[in-house]
């Protein structure tokens, strides 16, 4: 009986083990684009400001709703807001139970989570009051048809469009329709949601850093395989492979600089505005070695810089009329994604090494001028697709040729590519592709046949530095520099338009030039920055700003920083704290942070002169490793967040005692590749067969 009880146990554990986690709510709507702001009320569903309705939407559920032909008030007043909740910023959450989408929300019963982020209103029980209200009411057209929720009801009753009709009892009816509000999801109680406004930490006092290395690197990525490895890559073109230290250790980064990954400084063209400006590794690099190096190259000097122009008939620009910019010619200057392998091994997470021969051209488009670019690439999460970050394109400043708003154009855009299934040559041809890839299907083109499929948001001016949540992959949050006044920080969702050069932040932009055109306020519908700062908060001497973006911080080395978006300014004289209130609300609060370098960091850190800030330089990126700790890439070294109070900096959550942050192990061998949740089941699985053979 000791067997079968622990082997029961473990079958549950290993069950557990397979449930996906709890998701966490950010104000979608059902086709999964974020909430846009009303100009005015709806006239038939209560809702204003933010919204997943427009007024088209509105007069259709006031007509479906007339169609029931409710003659009981009180019912009627209920199905009309159960109707409208498609309208609410959350309905992607409401309508959609494990990935299932419904025809109705979710409707409160009383089982409300004591760790639910929905208010305490939820635990209203409103399905049953929907049943108790309405059960003997004419509904025609009813959208509690066991039919549509896929349940079985009472036999069908043509004669009859009563609940009663459809459904045994007000447990059977609520059991299909109703739910509580728990840690991971919401629940519909006739209102528009609201979430708790609570405080969940200790504010941070300041962020305690050591320096850990002296390169200058633009790009950091945690290596797939889950170890204590990341890879660093440097504007000029060369990626290094480097070993983190544990934190406390006293040691720096351990890697040799002379002995790079990869080679790429041929092919790159390398200046102030140009280089490598990103990379991505697969998600199975550790079993296929594929990795993707996104760069600028100059085609007088590089015989592979052979892309189109993206100033072209299709987006109504002539590369003939422009001046050259910097002394180059229009498309001189092209970006490029390009795969590579890592050399074979019995492993590849095991090579170090890796050939600079392109396996094959992602990606190549020509840029109109020397500015605005972007480049970032990274895989998400959660689909595997790989995300390109590209900005405007530059020019005399203000997008002179409205390229952000041009559908047509992949300038201003975050584009979105499947890497995985490739082209034919006839394919490339038929889709006016820009290299080998292919599109993944639910792209926004799907919904708008004006855009470029490759497009998965727009109206960005120069995008740098992006990055998705390791605990909510559906905060994809995205810096855009600034032109004038206004840095800013985005949630990135499908098909939203960022409002560049309408906009810049939330306030209205004129541009100084308009040979593209313009696009009216009216015609689009802006998504607004979540967070960001305007110039003159930092540094005036600087005469500019710049945002860099950075991480939700995850690491438990701080827990007063723990769930807080870090970002910073290129010139290093800022860096912000930004706590989302309520928590999945989409809304936050940024606040100025002050920094400083522990006493004990493995390398010295210098003083700004006149000042106590340490002497970072340029902050160009921000990173994270598979610990979750956060790293400042600067121009003077590589810095890494630590405890508080290594800088004196009081948290009162820390614990003094902890050397921080559960490390990653070091690279696996060839016999152990598994980790993660898959090394726990196998673990389980073991576990359970050794106690079967006991049991025998």
């Amino acid at each position: 009986m000791g067997a079968i009880t622990a082997i029961s146990f473990l079958f549950l554990n290993f069950l557990l083990l397979l449930l996906p986690g709890p998701s966490s709510s950010l104000p979608l709507c059902i086709d999964s684009r974020a909430p846009f702001t009303l100009n005015t009320s709806l006239s038939f569903c209560p809702y204003n400001g933010s919204s997943c309705c427009n007024t088209t939407h509105d007069l259709q559920l006031q007509k479906q709703f007339q169609a029931m032909n409710i003659s009981d008030a009180a019912c009627a007043s209920l199905l009309k807001s159960i109707l409208c909740a498609r309208c609410d910023p959350y309905s992607a959450e409401l309508f959609t139970v494990s990935s299932v989408p419904r025809p109705v929300a979710v409707l409160c019963n009383s089982s409300v989570s004591a760790n639910s982020s929905q208010s305490s209103q939820a635990q209203n029980d409103f399905c049953s009051n929907v049943w108790d209200t309405c059960q003997n009411v004419n509904i025609l057209n009813s959208p509690f048809s066991p039919s549509l929720r896929g349940q079985t009801g009472l036999p069908a009753n043509s004669s009859s469009n009563k609940l009663t009709a459809a459904w045994q009892s007000k447990a059977d009816f609520c059991n299909a329709f109703g739910g509580g509000s728990t840690d991971g999801s919401l629940c519909y109680d006739g209102e528009p949601v609201t979430l708790n406004n609570t405080e969940t930490s200790s504010s941070p006092r300041g962020l305690c850093l050591e320096k850990i290395g002296n390169g200058s690197y633009l790009s950091m990525v945690a290596h797939p395989d889950g170890s204590n490895r990341a890879f660093f890559s440097s504007q000029q073109g060369k990626i290094w492979l480097a070993t983190i230290p544990e934190q406390g250790s006293g040691k720096t980064l351990g890697f040799d600089e002379s002995t790079p990954f990869v080679d790429l400084t041929d092919e790159v063209y390398f200046n102030t505005e140009f280089g490598m400006m990103g990379m991505a590794f697969h998600p199975n690099f550790a079993q296929n070695g594929r990795f993707f190096a996104s760069f600028n190259c100059d085609k007088v000097k590089w015989p592979g810089c052979t892309g189109r122009c993206s100033c072209n008939s299709e987006v109504n620009c002539d590369p003939s009329k422009l001046a050259p910019d910097n002394g180059a010619q229009p498309c001189q200057y092209q970006t490029v994604i390009a795969e590579y392998t890592a050399n074979d091994t019995a492993t590849k997470s095991l090579g170090t090494t890796a050939k600079p021969l392109e396996v094959r051209r992602i990606f190549t488009m020509g840029l109109p001028f020397t500015s605005h670019h972007g480049g970032q690439i990274l895989f998400g999460p959660s689909d595997g697709y790989l995300y390109f970050m590209m900005g405007d394109g530059g020019g005399a400043g203000g997008d002179p040729h409205n390229f952000s708003q041009n559908k047509k154009s992949l300038l201003g855009k975050i584009m979105r590519l499947d890497v995985d299934n490739m082209p034919s040559a006839a394919e490339i041809i038929k889709l006016d592709l820009w290299g080998n890839y292919s599109i993944p299907k639910d792209n926004p083109f799907s919904e708008d046949s004006d855009l470029r499929p490759e497009i998965w948001a727009l109206g960005l001016r120069n995008p740098w530095r992006c990055s998705f949540d390791s605990e909510r992959p559906s905060y994809f949050m995205c810096a855009d520099v600034g032109q004038d006044t206004y840095e800013e920080v985005d949630i990135i969702t499908k098909g939203g338009n960022y409002g560049w050069r309408v906009y810049e932040g939330s306030n209205p932009f004129t541009p100084q030039q308009s040979p593209g055109g313009n696009t009216s306020s009216e015609s689009i519908s802006p998504i607004f920055p979540v967070m960001g700062y305007y110039h003159s908060d930092v540094n005036k001497k600087e005469g500019s700003a710049s945002i860099t973006g950075g991480y939700f911080f995850r690491s438990q080395i701080d827990p007063c920083m723990y769930g807080r978006y870090l970002y910073g300014d290129l010139y290093a004289g800022a860096m912000w704290a930004a706590t989302e209130t309520p928590e999945n609300s989409g809304n936050f609060t940024s606040t100025k942070i002050p920094f400083s370098c522990g006493r004990d960091s493995p390398i010295q850190c210098t003083s700004v002169p006149g000042s106590a800030l340490p002497s970072l330089g340029y902050i160009f990126s921000f990173g994270e490793d598979n610990g979750k700790d956060n790293f400042i890439l600067a121009s003077s070294g590589v810095y890494r967040v630590v405890r508080p109070s290594r800088c004196n900096y009081t948290c009162s959550k820390e614990n003094a005692t902890a050397v921080g942050s559960p490390s990653p192990t070091s690279p696996p061998s060839s016999a152990s590749q598994l980790h993660g949740s898959f090394r726990r089941i196998l673990a389980l699985f073991s576990s359970l067969l050794l106690l079967l053979l006991g049991a025998i």
